[in-house]
């Protein structure tokens, strides 16, 4: 292969070479003019991408500074808890829309953090109580301060630590009593850092978030996201678990007795492979979020998570709900709005009962404003 044939071949003359024609010189003049005028226009085309590119991020600042000025959305915590046709009311709660009063610190990044729990006991009130009681306690002393790298991570591990810590002290407490409590306690916590929710779940309670999405009609649907996944021992994963600590599994029950295969407490089925370690779930809040319902396993006995967003919407859409006799008395202050979310939880926790739920009945509505 010839290296030069892609240049011009010499002449054959071998005399004088003779002065170009004065048409070539003008073409080359011109053809000069034009590669000018090209590469001035390729200047301006990089100015107008830099005044653009600058312009660009001006405006990502300008929303940046727009989304950090709005904060966190504002949660706010309803409860309705019904003993159904048990002798005793086992479940417990907590509601924290607030939780900055239990914290030391704040890490530099944060400027909110609220906590809502849902306990579902069994064997007794006495497990349920405890962690209601210590559980956002021991959460407080364990939670991130100060100037923190890897947040999410960090918050992961203080929820591991502190199921794991309250797990041990109704243990302790458990077992000094004469006789030795037997009590147990399913956990579902919501615990919402800014705009982000952690769920740490043990056992058969769970949570939902309703969504609102935009349809091709130009409508909006709920769409109901689980935030929690039960435990219980006909689950493949916590059946094997079990076996390989030594425990059986009958009827669909830890040793054909305790239903969930994870909980707080239940000091005589913790060698059979019934642990204290919670399934993490983390979510990201959007203004397309209306509520989270967290609620004991009561409810979902006789509601589909479906069913129960859509039972609360058709209440807070209604245009005049049927108040409770004494609630406004009781809970002065409220607005339309929030009566109307309390009447959609107390009517929640209600129906229920009234569908045939003979367990306890414990359910929290928490709504989400941006």
């Amino acid at each position: 292969m010839d290296l030069f044939d892609d240049l011009p071949e010499p002449t054959q003359n071998s005399g004088p070479v003779s002065k170009p024609a004065p048409q070539s010189t003008k073409k080359a003049e011109k053809q000069e003019e034009e590669e000018e005028k090209e590469e001035g226009r390729s200047i301006k085309r990089k100015r107008e991408d830099a005044e653009s590119h600058t312009a660009k991020k001006e405006e990502e600042r300008g929303e940046l500074k727009k989304v950090c000025k709005e904060g966190p959305p504002v949660l706010k915590g309803y409860v309705a808890a019904r003993r159904g046709e048990r002798e005793e009311m086992q479940d417990a709660h907590m509601l924290l829309p607030d939780m900055s009063s239990c914290l030391s610190a704040l890490p530099s990044q944060v400027s909110r953090v609220s906590y809502f729990a849902v306990f579902d006991g069994h064997g007794g009130a006495r497990a349920s109580r405890f962690a209601a009681e210590h559980l956002h306690h021991n959460l407080a002393k364990k939670f991130p301060s100060g100037d923190t790298e890897n947040l999410d991570k960090l918050i992961k591990k203080c929820l591991l630590d502190t199921f794991r810590l309250t797990d041990e002290d109704f243990l302790k407490k458990a077992s000094s009593q004469k006789p030795a409590w037997k009590d147990g306690s399913t956990a579902t916590c919501v615990l919402v850092v800014e705009d982000v929710v952690y769920v740490a779940n043990l056992g058969d309670s769970r949570a939902v978030l309703c969504r609102m999405e935009a349809t091709a009609e130009g409508q909006r649907r709920p769409v109901t996201l689980a935030l929690s996944k039960e435990h219980n021992p006909t689950i493949y994963e916590e059946r094997m678990r079990i076996q390989r600590a030594g425990g059986t599994v009958r009827d669909g029950r830890v040793l054909g007795v305790l239903e969930v295969s994870r909980s707080i407490g239940d000091g005589q089925y913790k060698r059979c492979g019934v642990i204290s370690t919670p399934d993490l779930r983390r979510c990201q809040l959007t203004a397309s979020d209306r509520f989270i319902i967290l609620a004991c396993d009561g409810l979902f006995k006789v509601f589909s998570a479906d069913e129960a967003v859509k039972f609360v919407l058709n209440i807070l859409q209604e245009g005049s709900v049927e108040q409770k006799p004494g609630l406004t008395e009781q809970k002065p202050g409220l607005t339309e709005e929030e009566v109307r979310v309390e009447v959609a939880c107390q009517q929640l926790a209600s129906e229920a009962v009234r569908r045939g739920c003979a367990d306890n009945v414990t359910v929290i509505l928490v709504t989400i404003e941006f």
